[in-house]
């Protein structure tokens, strides 16, 4: 069992050791220390029953650490609490932590940091990354929403709001991060669909089905990144296509618009379009307009941008985006991209080369930097 299956793991150990009356804080530590014991013997010593031997660790750390802080009493009946060795029971337990994190005590953002940590075994970088914070601060803020839900128990009532946020940014990290997690999160949204009748909770799921069944084009055969207009539609799952776009379609029939049906409605007119030069640029723009409506986010203008660039050209493109904060993340790429449509094939080749500094990932560095080669390559002719 290599490290990422060993995480796997952690959702459904964390969740036997809150059930077993461990605050949510002092299980995290003691599932964490476990992990790490796991690592160190696995290899010369794998156990017979993994998720047994977790439970059982993790559980008497649990108890260590209860000794020192807990009277007499109570550490004798923790004692008695102990699970018995053999087969830990299949419970599924993730998406009950995914609400347990979404304490009504917490921020929202606090919230979301939390569960990527703790349930969806991001590192603090990546959620740093995410929210475009500094590490440092980050740790603070996780550290923070543990002391806040330390001793909450699974009666708690969540957020769904928060939850769809926090599912929706898995998604995100499993589908174009250093993590493979979007599986587990169409997994979850798809429970999370059968237990709440809400359109949005529809949305997000539509919206990921869509997402992932481009995955497979997405990558060349080399590890580098293929961009949409340039991916082989041939290798487009149609089945999940066909599947988001009914439950799209369902949820919009309501009339009551979420921002993930908003943006699952643009990843539909990509998915329906035979070819790249087929996609209606002109309806994508007006859902960005009704998203940026819904989000005043600054990310959403800034896929306006590119958008508008190949609705209206990409001089109107660049107005656009002159509109908007440079510092943003992938503003520089967005630029280099509509000055190569616009013909300065100069200008996008050092913004493609300024750009790929900036990647939060060397998949997408190392495809900015071919785009700058290969522009610079052209002008040497």
């Amino acid at each position: 069992m290599d490290e990422a299956q060993l995480r796997s793991l952690t959702p459904s150990v964390l969740g036997v050791l809150v059930r077993r009356g461990a605050d949510f804080a002092a299980a995290e530590d003691a599932v964490q220390d476990a992990l790490v014991e796991a690592i160190r013997v696995w290899p010369a010593d794998p156990p017979r029953d993994p998720k047994g031997w977790m439970v059982t660790v993790a559980w008497r750390r649990f108890l260590d650490a209860a000794r020192a802080d807990t009277a007499r009493r109570r550490r004798e009946d923790l004692v008695d609490e102990e699970p018995a060795p053999g087969p830990a029971p299949t419970v599924d337990d993730t998406l009950q932590l995914y609400f347990l994190c979404a304490h009504p005590s917490l921020t929202p953002s606090s919230a979301v940091a939390l569960t990527l940590r703790a349930v969806g075994g991001l590192t603090t970088r990546q959620i740093a990354q995410a929210y475009l914070v500094p590490e440092a601060t980050m740790a603070q803020r996780i550290s923070r929403a543990k002391r806040t839900v330390s001793g909450g128990r699974f009666d708690r009532t969540g957020d769904v709001a928060t939850v769809l946020r926090v599912l929706y940014l898995v998604f995100n990290e499993g589908y174009s991060g250093d993590v493979d997690l979007a599986a587990e999160a169409i997994r979850l949204t798809r429970q999370l669909s059968a237990a709440i009748d809400h359109p949005e909770v529809a949305g997000l799921l539509a919206l990921m089905l869509l997402h992932h069944a481009r995955r497979a084009a997405r990558i060349a055969s080399d590890g580098g990144l293929v961009p949409l207009a340039e991916q082989d539609r041939g290798r487009w799952d149609t089945r999940s296509i066909a599947e988001g776009i009914g439950i799209l379609q369902s949820a919009l029939a309501r009339d009551r618009l979420g921002e993930f049906q908003a943006q699952a409605a643009i990843a539909a007119l990509h998915c329906d379009a035979p070819t790249a030069e087929e996609t209606d640029w002109v309806q994508i723009v007006e859902w960005y307009d009704e998203l940026a409506r819904l989000t005043d986010s600054p990310v959403v203008r800034l896929n306006r941008a590119v958008a508008v660039g190949e609705a209206d050209g990409p001089r109107a493109g660049l107005s656009a985006l002159a509109k908007l904060d440079d510092s943003l993340p992938r503003h520089t790429a967005v630029a280099a991209y509509l000055h190569e449509r616009d013909g300065d094939l100069a200008t996008a080749a050092r913004l493609y080369a300024e750009a790929a500094q900036k990647a939060p990932n060397l998949a997408e560095r190392d495809h900015l930097t071919r785009r700058a080669a290969r522009l610079n390559a052209r002008r040497g002719r």
